[in-house]
Order: structure tokens, then sequence, then C-alpha cells
């Protein structure tokens, strides 16, 4: 599982117009699901994103979490993360898991982040998105549950 982690002052997406998840102060995650992930793999990501501490302290230093400052979290799947470049000009996109798949493990990514109680908003999983946010810093992570990154 892969992710790009924004954080963000606000964020929202869009389907056909019409906004489907806005958050503001908090993080913006891209969401990749591979062929072979599972349970372990969602949990590892949920843990490790939540509690990134990649916001600033009083001291102005990345010492706080997205728990700490009692942010949002906009969570929106995204496949192409798991695009293979390094062959030719066309990305592979064969490690990415099988939609059906891909969907369950987005949801539990999902329902396991709002059990952590916090505000948690999606894209649709399929559906062509537009992405609109203001990256705050900016702080951009990447977070790969088996670790290559």
């Amino acid at each position: 599982m892969r992710a790009v982690v924004q954080r963000v002052n606000q964020a929202n997406v869009t389907v056909n117009g019409e906004i489907k998840g806005s958050i503001d102060k908090g993080l913006m995650v891209l969401l990749g699901v591979e062929e072979g992930d599972n349970v372990k793999d969602v949990e590892y990501m949920v843990e490790k994103i939540v509690n990134l501490r990649i916001f600033e302290d009083e001291n102005e230093k990345m010492n706080l979490s997205l728990l700490d400052i009692k942010g949002e979290l906009l969570v929106v799947s995204q496949f192409t993360l798991l695009g293979d470049c390094r062959k030719g000009r066309r990305p592979n996109f064969m490690n990415a898991a099988k939609p059906d798949v891909a969907n369950e493990l987005y949801k539990l990514f999902v329902s396991k982040s709002r059990e952590k109680g916090l505000k948690v908003e999606t894209g649709v999983f399929q559906a062509h998105m537009v992405v609109n946010l203001s990256n705050d810093g900016p702080v951009t992570i990447l977070v790969d549950s088996k670790k290559n990154f």
C-alpha cells in the first residue's frame, strides 16, 4: 500500500462539479492499493499516517501529529501511485490491486481512520475526480507499507 501524504490548510475533491469530500487543516492522502496488500498493510498505514509528526509545535518544530492537532483527513483512492515507469514511457499498472480488492482495503483504511476519532472525508472510488488543496509548507511525505522508500 502506498500513499502520498500532504499537510494542508484545506482540501476538497469533486466529481462532476459536486464536492464529495472537504476538509480544513489536516492531511490529504492519495492512497494506492497494491496486489497482495492485506489488513496488516492497512493497519500499518493508518497508524503511520495519523501519527506522523509533521505539524509544527509552539517552537515551530515538526513535532505534532494529526491526532495531536485534532486535524481532518481527506482520503482519495489513486491506483496510479502503483505505476511502474522504469521501462518505456507508458506506466505499467500491473502491480495495482484489482478494483474489488482495492475498494475493500480503501474502505477499511477509511473506517480504521475514523475509529481514531478523526473527521475523515473521501472521494469516490473509480470516479474521475478533481482534487483541490492548499499544501501547507509545502509538506509532502511518501509512505509505503512494504517500506520500499
